[in-house]
């Protein structure tokens, strides 16, 4: 069996920056072991496999190198990017989700790839987070749950890490999914709609925010960076 693989810096327009995603396109399901072994393999933070039910809607599953993931939005960036540079897709993509519902994406005329998320505002914990010291070890113990620490930001509307030693590794380079959380409460937090977020990685990524009632609308850019063949 042979598979087409992609692998995409998404939230960027720079290759080595952003968040890697591989991104599989799939005639047909395959058992859930393989595919964890597939994302094992890659050893990136998510790989997506992703399959077509017509032309405009997909499937969408992601994996890390250790399980399966609810929700994550750069592998979705980096999904749609493929359908629209690879697959020739110009309209809007309905992506079909386990855990999420549907997720809607778009590409603007700019090359920028917007998708519609559900609104997930978290609910406050803490008043605010001033030093930060990262354990590896002590965060694997919240597991099942991940950790995100964000502030606002001179440059951008807001800044945030994202941590999740438990489900995937230990700091996530740019993170989709979070933000429609973080978006959300940032909106309230700012009286705004709109608002442009950066993840303070490493590698660092830009998202563009907009807050549209029970949506949350993440966009970003990506770049492809590798197209290759799996031979199983």
């Amino acid at each position: 069996m042979t598979l087409d693989l992609y692998v995409v810096d998404a939230f960027t327009q720079k290759q080595f920056q952003g968040n890697q995603a591989a991104v599989i396109p799939l005639k047909g399901w395959l058992e859930t072991e393989l595919m964890q072994k597939i994302a094992m393999e890659n050893n990136l933070s998510e790989t997506a496999f992703i399959k077509e039910i017509t032309p405009n809607k997909y499937e969408i599953r992601w994996f890390s190198p250790l399980s399966e993931i609810d929700f994550c939005g750069h592998a979705t960036l980096a999904s749609s990017f493929i359908i629209f540079n690879y697959f020739k897709c110009k309209d809007e993509i309905e992506f079909s989700t386990l855990k999420v519902g549907s997720l809607y994406v778009y590409q603007n005329d700019d090359g920028k790839i917007q998708m519609s998320f559900p609104n997930q505002e978290p609910q406050e914990t803490e008043d605010d987070v001033k030093n930060i010291e990262y354990d590896s070890l002590k965060l694997k113990k919240l597991a099942p749950y991940d950790v995100v620490v964000t502030a606002s930001s001179m440059k951008y509307d807001f800044i945030s890490r994202y941590f999740w030693p438990s489900n995937g590794g230990d700091e996530d380079p740019v993170t989709g999914s979070i933000h429609s959380g973080l978006a959300p409460y940032w909106a309230k937090e700012l009286s705004k709609t709109n608002l442009i977020a950066y993840q303070a990685s490493s590698r660092g990524g830009v998202l563009y925010c907009e807050i549209q009632n029970d949506r949350v609308l993440i966009s970003g850019f990506a770049v492809l960076y590798m197209q290759g063949k799996i031979y199983i």
